[in-house]
């Protein structure tokens, strides 16, 4: 993908639900509308990062694998609402 993510979170080598935990603790750092890329090699990541973004404020922009990592590009999405 060649977008040019604001963040970039190597959680390459991390059981699941590692690289999903890393990446909420990331997204909290990050501002409304900048974007996370995460590279996993857990091959559960690629439902739990979809189920995710589903359930929350956050867009899955992207994602793709390559050799054995997995990319994933999140896109923080505003606070929820009451």
């Amino acid at each position: 993908m060649a977008v040019q993510p604001d963040d970039v979170l190597d959680a390459r080598g991390l059981p699941c639900p590692l690289p999903l935990l890393k990446a909420k603790q990331a997204l909290s750092r990050l501002t409304e509308g900048q974007l996370l890329e995460v590279l996993a090699t857990d091959a559960g990541s690629w439902r739990d990062f979809e189920t995710f973004a589903e359930q929350s404020v956050h867009q899955l922009v992207a994602r793709e694998t390559r050799d054995d990592t997995f990319h994933y590009w999140l896109r923080k999405g505003g606070e929820p609402t009451p």
